[in-house]
């Protein structure tokens, strides 16, 4: 997880690099999202080199209203523009459905991350609102993508 939480270009669009005790308070987020509900993100791993590049998978998410499952993902910046996070995503998605029985999953990013937004349009999701949040004194909007289960059918993803 160093590798991405911990890199500066990676994570320029949450204000750069996190430190050390930031990645383990993540790592354990993590682990206590398995304990608490069965999932959490899951490493991504490049076959060839069995490197890991990414995290990806469900947690939920406080939005500013509700509570939803969210599809999250987080690549090294070496990996980004290469389908990995889309793959990835898709996957998740079906796995949200068809294993975990949700019928409705989101994706929630910054507005200024518009390679995050693509990802969530290539996994059949549509903006569905957005809203203002207070974080480390500084007002950030957040957009909320969704897709539902019952919109899956027929409809192919990138």
């Amino acid at each position: 997880m160093r590798n991405i939480f911990c890199d500066a270009e990676t994570m320029a669009v949450f204000g750069g690099a996190w430190s050390n005790e930031e990645c383990l308070a993540r790592l354990e987020k993590q682990l206590q999202s398995y304990r608490d509900n069965g999932f959490g993100r899951w490493a991504v791993i490049l076959k060839a080199t069995g490197k890991v590049i990414g995290l990806c998978g469900l947690q939920y998410f406080d939005t500013d209203t509700e509570t939803v499952p969210e599809i999250g993902y987080f690549f090294n910046h070496m990996f980004w523009h290469k389908g990995y996070a889309t793959e990835a995503a898709v996957a998740c998605k079906h796995y949200a459905f068809d294993i975990l029985g949700f019928e409705e999953v989101y994706s929630i990013m910054l507005g200024v991350n518009y390679a995050s937004m693509n990802v969530a349009i290539r996994n059949g999701m549509l903006v569905r609102r957005h809203y203002m949040k207070r974080e480390d004194d500084k007002d950030v909007i957040r957009y909320i993508f969704s897709t539902k289960k019952s919109d899956e059918s027929g409809r192919e993803t990138l």
